[in-house]
């Protein structure tokens, strides 16, 4: 029997919300991403690990945000515990792969394209198999056309997230990309949803409607606690707001890895009064 379904049982309140949720996952973790193009080769993964988490968790909040607003008329819903986090784990590991790409080859040519396609297929993964941990006495089918066109609207949204995080510096480019970043998830989710389909197994008298807030509120609490402490240390950084370098000035060229610039910075004569510093053996009195 073809199931009723309703994926806006609160109106625009679920998918606002889910929307910021997602808009405050990228926020942080393209900061984060910009902030390890910016540091030493020793500093990097600390952040680019922070940028992944933070990513990953705004994606799967914006999910089962959104998701507090899905019904099936006669079909109560709940939640598959394992397979749920498994989404959560699996959105941080391949956005993890993505970012890492970019923030150590650059937001530039290939790495842009494997960095985008990967951290895009891990919004899509995650999406469908948070699906899969949905339970009712039924079963979903999609529509392939459609689920296709979601997955290409997180790899483009996602790949021109990641190049504004590479290659452009501040606050407000950084705010941005987050947006962008914010309609990939929910753009990719809410295609995604619209290829649904629901079967299910025989008439049902009891009560469908969304999951009640209880059934998804405990889930939540971690990445939202996670997302709040990324946040503090976000803000709390002093280079982060400013998007300037803390190692030398040729880190404000674009997407140019930190390891690199050091490795210039180690072969370049130390400037004194503008001019290059004569060696110790050979200072003169007025270098002193």
């Amino acid at each position: 029997m073809q199931g009723t379904v309703d994926g806006f049982s609160y109106g625009a309140v679920t998918p606002l919300v889910a929307y910021l949720m997602a808009c405050l996952g990228g926020a942080l973790g393209l900061r984060c991403t910009t902030r390890s193009l910016l540091v030493t080769h020793s500093r990097r993964p600390a952040w680019l690990a922070l940028g992944s988490a933070a990513i990953g968790s705004g994606i799967w909040t914006m999910h089962f945000v959104a998701m507090m607003g899905f019904s099936i008329q006669g079909a109560p819903i709940h939640y598959d515990g394992p397979i749920t986090y498994a989404s959560l784990g699996l959105a941080i590991v391949m956005v993890g792969v993505g970012i890492f790409i970019v923030g150590y080859r650059g937001a530039t040519g290939i790495p842009l394209v494997t960095g985008g396609t990967i951290t895009g297929l891990g919004v899509a993964s995650m999406h469908y198999l948070g699906m899969a941990g949905v339970r009712f006495h039924g079963r979903f089918t999609y529509n392939t056309v459609t689920v296709a066109a979601s997955v290409v609207i997180a790899v483009v949204a996602a790949t021109s997230a990641l190049w504004a995080a590479g290659r452009v510096r501040g606050f407000l480019w950084s705010v941005g990309a987050s947006l962008v970043m914010g309609l990939a998830v929910s753009g990719m989710h809410y295609t995604g949803m619209a290829a649904l389909g629901v079967h299910l197994d025989g008439a049902s008298h009891a009560a469908g409607g969304a999951p009640e807030p209880s059934v998804l509120a405990p889930m939540l609490i971690g990445p939202l606690a996670f997302l709040l402490l990324a946040g503090v240390v976000v803000i709390f950084d002093p280079l982060m707001v400013t998007g300037r370098p803390d190692w030398t000035p040729v880190e404000h060229k674009p997407g140019v890895p930190a390891a690199a610039v050091a490795s210039h910075a180690d072969h370049r004569p130390a400037l004194h009064g503008g001019r290059p510093a004569e060696h110790h053996g050979h200072r003169t009195p007025q270098n002193r």
